[in-house]
């Protein structure tokens, strides 16, 4: 359940569709020749969800090809031509992979002889893993769709690359398990398990009766969870049930464990009701979306996530253009992607980018503050520019 590609502005000048990408039948996604039975329209959703990986990975791609990004495994992921997306996607894609990367490698520095966890939900093609390879006492899951995660063995098992950086991570050969169906992955570094997420939810709302055991996952670690434009799929309240699960029963709750999501956000607005228009008519629906709907209802959602030592979000706009706080981009780097290609839509850039954001909390349980030292001085709290999301609702 990687990210979608991040809606076209042009469709704030009067066209009805995104260009590119998937393309649902009919305006809610479901013509009349689509299946009937709500058991089937929830598998052709799922289906729909699932393929986003697609654009996540042709516009890491796009990013990687045009200098926005260093990613010698990315090609891996894209079968024949190297996509070209518009330069607001590519600069989208280099914001968001930025910020997150600094939060991650803020939180892997501590301590670097402690051992430490992640946990990356609808991880997709994500080669996260594969770019911090050379961090030492990290183990790595990765949870998706089994169809997914068979792409995605597949990619590592074909390509040399992958596999030896794999492989360059574990004590031996031997420790690298592949189920037989080729959709789970086991080692003591590196995990990828064929999940779907809602089973992790109560049973009340669908999941199963206790959670999966996930191989090679220590719930005694401090663990950092990923959502990159994941939870935003579901219902709201089965994202709550599934963080309640994974704090209090997957991850020890005396444990340390922290959250970053990277979600849209101001879906009312002319831009946010465009984005949810054409992202709809591509059988794309985002559940959490007016529930969490501003930087302050995300830092809310992770303190009642039991999140509680710290939380903190910023939209894209904001990470990028820093506007007073405490830099994410430096402006030489600022001028060195400004200068990569020509981008004359900067209004609409800038639009584009206050309706995503990376938000992120923490609790440091009976740990020594890992992420209180990681994060604490990380901005993050609530700034006088988001009175105007308090005027929208």
């Amino acid at each position: 359940m990687a990210a979608p590609q991040i809606p076209n502005l042009n469709t704030l000048r009067g066209r009805t569709r995104l260009r590119g990408g998937l393309r649902g039948r009919g305006r809610g996604g479901f013509g009349p020749e689509d299946p009937q039975s709500e058991e089937d329209q929830d598998a052709a959703r799922d289906k729909i969800i699932q393929q986003t990986d697609n654009d996540a990975s042709s516009s890491r791609m796009s990013a990687v090809a045009l200098g926005y990004l260093d990613d010698e495994y990315a090609r891996a992921f894209i079968q024949g031509q190297i996509p070209r997306r518009y330069p607001i996607i590519n600069r989208g894609t280099y914001v968001r992979t930025t910020a997150i990367d600094r939060l991650v490698d803020n939180f892997l520095c501590q301590e670097p002889s402690a051992r430490k966890q992640i946990i990356s939900l609808g991880a997709g093609s994500d080669t996260r893993f594969f770019r911090r390879k050379d961090v030492k006492n990290v183990v790595y899951h990765e949870i998706d769709f089994p169809s997914n995660t068979e792409q995605k063995i597949s990619a590592i098992e074909r390509t040399p690359l992958l596999l030896n950086a794999l492989q360059s991570t574990l004590p031996s050969p031997a420790d690298l398990q592949v189920s037989a169906e080729k959709t789970a992955l086991a080692s003591t570094t590196y995990n990828i398990h064929p999940l779907d997420l809602r089973t992790l939810a109560s049973p009340e709302l669908g999941g199963a009766s206790s959670p999966p055991q996930l191989p090679n996952l220590d719930p005694t670690l401090p663990t950092l969870v990923l959502s990159e434009c994941c939870l935003c799929y579901l219902p709201p309240e089965v994202t709550t049930s599934i963080l309640q699960r994974v704090s209090n029963s997957v991850i020890s709750p005396t444990a340390p464990l922290a959250l970053i999501v990277y979600e849209p956000i101001r879906p009312y607005d002319s831009f946010g009701k465009t984005m949810i228009s054409n992202l709809a008519s591509r059988g794309i629906h985002l559940q959490t979306l007016k529930k969490y709907s501003s930087l302050d209802a995300q830092r809310l959602r992770l303190k009642h996530a039991g999140l509680v030592d710290g939380q903190g979000a910023r939209d894209i706009e904001s990470i990028y253009y820093g506007e007073g706080e405490e830099e994410w981009i430096t402006p030489e780097e600022r001028r060195r992607i400004e200068g990569l290609e020509w981008l004359d839509e900067v209004e609409e850039w800038r639009l584009l980018a206050r309706h995503y954001c990376v938000a992120w909390g923490w609790r440091d349980g009976d740990g020594d503050g890992v992420f209180s030292k990681a994060w604490g001085g990380v901005a993050g709290s609530r700034t006088a520019a988001e009175n105007a999301d308090d005027e929208m609702l």
